[in-house]
């Protein structure tokens, strides 16, 4: 009579903690593809020229962004407006400043161009040497706090409001808040049900607004009996209080929420 082996300890708990995984990036995968499809048959006037949808043309880094970091229950998701030329437009990962999302979070995979690219505009995917303010800032402050993406993604993530870039003639950043309200209107329904579908699937305590646009949208998606909604400067070079010591300032805010004390996520000791 053949004696089966017995189970190593842990590895039926490893089988479903992996099973969770993969799960939640699933789910998380396909409500960006939801919203893809979406926002795609929206069409938008002057003074918008052009509009980038990197969840598309940018798909494959941002799967590999999903697949990798969207896979535990989170603490915190921090939420920013929508891409930047220089970022999640070359990367397809938010704030996606190309050295950080190559060099710290590994990622880097062939991107597309945009079905009609702005002149002034070129996406040049990991190719790109222009650097996103925004971008760096933020990633750059998460590297020096927690060291290794693992251990900020254990417990925290970071997601775009809004997927698109919208483009003036001139080559101008235009943001979603500025859109005329019969604009706004289709593209943030679905904008908010994605949020909500994120959620849904990330089970986060806290959502923070990157900025007060996304916060203000958080909390008109999520309603009261969401996750905490919570706001910490934007770190645009347009911003003033972003110029000097932002991650210094970010840190404080997120102390005073009783968030990222530490590299666990924990609030800071009481003295």
């Amino acid at each position: 009579m053949k004696v089966k082996p017995t189970q190593r300890a842990g590895s039926g708990r490893s089988r479903v903690a992996g099973a969770d995984a993969g799960r939640r990036s699933r789910r998380v995968a396909k409500a960006a593809r939801d919203l893809s499809r979406e926002i795609a048959p929206l069409r938008f006037g002057p003074p918008v020229a052009c509009v980038y949808n990197p969840l598309a043309y940018a798909r494959r880094p941002h799967a590999r962004y999903v697949a990798r970091f969207a896979t535990s229950r989170k603490r915190v998701i921090f939420l920013g407006m929508n891409p930047g030329p220089f970022g999640m437009a070359q990367t397809g990962v938010p704030f996606g400043e190309v050295g950080h999302v190559r060099d710290w979070l590994g990622i880097e995979a062939p991107v597309d161009s945009p079905p009609k690219p702005h002149p002034q505009r070129p996406i040049e995917g990991f190719a790109c040497r222009r650097s996103e303010v925004s971008g760096a800032r933020l990633w750059g402050a998460v590297a020096a706090h927690w060291g290794r993406p693992e251990a900020f993604f254990a417990r925290h993530y970071i997601a775009n409001y809004c997927p698109l870039l919208f483009l003036e003639a001139s080559g101008r950043n235009r943001t979603p808040d500025h859109l005329p309200q019969h604009e706004q209107a289709r593209l943030f329904a679905a904008c908010d049900r994605h949020l909500a579908r994120l959620v849904d699937a990330l089970e986060p305590e806290w959502v923070v607004g990157v900025g007060v646009f996304a916060a203000n949208r958080a909390r008109a998606a999520l309603g009261e009996n969401g996750p905490q909604i919570g706001r910490i400067t934007h770190p645009s070079p347009a911003n003033p209080r972003a110029a000097r010591d932002w991650a210094g300032t970010a840190a404080r805010e997120l102390a005073a929420l009783g968030l990222c004390g530490s590299r666990t996520g924990r609030p800071p000791a009481k003295p």
